[in-house]
Formats: C-alpha cells, structure tokens, sequence
C-alpha cells in the first residue's frame, strides 16, 4: 500500500469511531503514536483523557451524566518496561498481564474478541511498541465476520525497523453508519512529518471531526534513551 497524507486520511470520514497511529519521526529518532476517541452519543462524549501513571484512561467529564460505563471507561495506555501498549479497550490489561506472563502480544489476545455492542460489535483494535532493542511495534483488529458475532476475525501486522516518516493508521469504522461498518483492510500507511509533538498533536486533532471528536493523545518516545512526551486534548475543559 502506498503511503497516504495522515489528516486527509484521519478526516476522509466523518466517523473513524477510535483509531491508533504508530509510526516513526521523520529524522528516525522518535517512536511516535496517537489514540482518539470519538463520540455520537452524550454518554460518549461525556469523557477525558487523564495521566494514570505512565498512561492514561478514561474517566466522565460530568460523572452525573454517566450512563454504562462498561464499554467507555479503561485505560487506553499502559506502560510495561520498555513496551507501551495502545488499545481502545479494557484489552490493554489483558495484553499487560499476560505478556507480565510471558505470552506474546498476539498470544495475548486470543482470549478477546470484538466488543459486546450489538448490533455494531466495534472491534478491538490494539498496538504495541518495543523499544528494548532498536524499535519495532505491532497492531491487531478483532473483529465480527461482516456483523455476524458468530465468528471473530483475528488479525495481527508487524512491523521491524519502521521507516522514518512512516506510520501506520487503524480505526474501528470505515464511516457512519447505522449498524456502524467495521474497519476493512490492514493499517493504512501514513505519513509523519514532523519530528514536533505539538505540531503533530495538532494534525490529528485538526483532522478529526469537530462534532464527534472527544480526546487525543500524543506520545514521542526517544528510541535511544527512552525519554517520552506525551500531549492530551480534551473537548471537554
């Protein structure tokens, strides 16, 4: 697949749903990522991102106006050692414990599958990055087979020595809809291009839908030594 100019891809639709870009600064030097959130409904984007440790999660902006917390309310990042983990659900505790274990992060989420939302049954769509020795990362789709929850469709993509200026883009839905399209196809590639968190921060979140837009979260990680910068914006101040 040719690679693709990251906004225009983020904004072709008007309803990504969730989405996970992992990829790499264009000098070469930076894991970078960016988890949304996205929302129709009040309950949905009644939420903020928050810092939880070296992470994140979700938590009600207005806890009064919280409806079912079951499928909004987890913690989209989580660190473990020198791999960081992205998900759009309670997955991410999954992958973290059982890799805690041993298992691999595809091993991780046999266990799993798409979300229990009939009649959309969003998928699950996951990500890690290992930064231990050089740079490489993955990402997984769970999901329905064409709306049947019958069967889960499994799919894992990785990636070794990521090329500069290159990412790799992944959402729950191709559009709006109502039951809502589940995601088609392996990650899209993307273009990184800036070695600037702000700038890069301010891409995605541009890109994403003034409406249904909720939450963003940015992370630079220094491949070398480590050292992260992580951005959150919230619609909701």
């Amino acid at each position: 697949m040719e690679r693709v100019n990251m906004a225009a891809e983020i904004g072709a639709t008007s309803y990504p749903g969730r989405g996970i870009v992992i990829g790499c600064t264009p000098d070469g030097s930076k894991a970078a990522i960016a988890y949304f959130i996205m929302g129709r409904s009040e309950n949905s984007r009644n939420r903020v991102f928050v810092t939880e440790g070296e992470g994140i999660r979700t938590e009600a902006f207005d806890p009064s106006k919280m409806e079912d917390p079951s499928l909004i309310i987890y913690a989209p990042v989580r660190v473990r050692g020198t791999d960081t983990i992205v998900t759009n659900g309670d997955q991410t505790d999954t992958i973290y414990d059982n890799m805690e274990q041993g298992d691999t992060f595809e091993e991780s989420l046999r266990n799993r599958e798409f979300e229990p939302d009939a009649p959309n049954y969003t998928p699950r769509i996951s990500g890690v990055l290992h930064t231990d020795m050089g740079y490489t990362y993955e990402m997984s789709i769970l999901k329905s087979n064409n709306g049947d929850p019958d069967q889960c469709l499994r799919f894992t993509f990785s990636y070794d020595n990521p090329k500069a200026g290159e990412g790799h883009f992944i959402h729950t839905y191709m559009g709006d809809g109502n039951p809502l399209p589940s995601y088609e196809g392996e990650p899209t590639p993307v273009e990184i291009s800036t070695d600037n968190i702000d700038e890069f921060t301010d891409i995605v979140w541009n890109a994403l839908n003034e409406d249904n837009k909720v939450s963003l979260f940015t992370r630079f990680i220094d491949i070398e030594t480590g050292k992260a910068e992580t951005r959150i914006v919230n619609k909701n101040k």
